[in-house]
């Protein structure tokens, strides 16, 4: 999978609207191929985004868990220090 597209669910504070629309933008990019489409296709593109973008919200929306919700600042620390790691 595409490793722009960040985990949505369970975070304090949740997932914003701009948040969802940039991983469902991400997740079509991904199927299509495309990183801007053509002329022809941009109608059928933007469409994609616009239903991947609905579905990934209501998905979020029924989504339940018994965990504490994580924190944004610390999971973003966390992956700085793994990629320190790796990369050095």
């Amino acid at each position: 999978m595409c490793r722009n597209i960040k985990t949505l669910f369970n975070f304090e504070p949740p997932a914003t609207e701009d948040e969802i629309q940039a991983s469902a933008l991400q997740f079509v990019r991904k199927l299509s191929g495309f990183n801007k489409p053509s002329l022809a296709n941009e109608a059928a593109f933007n469409q994609a985004v616009t239903e991947v973008s609905e579905t990934a919200r209501r998905l979020l929306i029924s989504l339940q868990t018994t965990s504490p919700a994580r924190d944004r600042e610390i999971e973003a620390e966390k992956a700085k220090e793994r990629s320190r790691l790796r990369f050095g």
